[in-house]
């Protein structure tokens, strides 16, 4: 892997002879340069317990139809849920919803324990208070690599709006004023 441009004194930069491990952590920096916002994915696993994780690959992909995608990790502990389930719900987060993003992105606790939610339709748990939810029936699993994209389409949305929580560079961020 190698970048085209001359870096900046504090730029990364890999080069052939980097090693995979070098490469890997150069390339999450590079892309962490790229803002996103922050969502909370969730469905039932095939017990129909509710499941949830931290998603920040959330983005748009068509009005007509409505489709949405979003991807997982393969080695995640909820993969299967996610790629069999029929439904899931994108949670959009707000500013101060950080401890929900932290609660979603860990493994073992009681996640639903801990927040507000209700369940919407197809048993998929949909958390309260949140700037924005998508309840979409999963339309394709398509292969990326160490990940799978999960092609959404979107059944029903609805929006409180608020600042959005940001993360960039590792860091979550507050909008600037305007």
């Amino acid at each position: 892997m190698t970048a085209s441009s001359k870096p900046a004194s504090s730029a990364t930069q890999t080069t052939a002879g980097d090693s995979p491990a070098e490469c890997s952590r150069a390339l999450r920096d590079t892309l962490g340069q790229f803002a996103t916002g922050v969502t909370v994915v969730t469905t039932v696993d095939s017990s129909g317990q509710p499941v949830g994780m931290t998603v920040n690959s959330f983005n748009s992909v068509s009005l007509d139809p409505a489709l949405i995608l979003w991807s997982i990790d393969k080695s995640a502990l909820s993969y299967s849920a996610f790629t069999e389930s029929e439904y899931f719900a994108v949670h959009i987060l707000k500013g101060d919803q950080q401890h929900v993003s932290n609660l979603f992105a860990g493994r073992g606790a009681d996640k639903f324990g801990q927040v507000k939610w209700h369940q919407g339709k197809g048993g998929v748990p949909q958390l309260d208070d949140c700037a924005a939810l998508f309840h979409c029936r999963r339309a394709q699993n398509i292969e990326g690599g160490d990940h799978t994209i999960l092609l959404g389409e979107v059944l029903e949305f609805s929006a409180t709006g608020g600042e959005p929580l940001i993360f960039h560079r590792g860091r979550y961020r507050a909008l600037a004023g305007e």
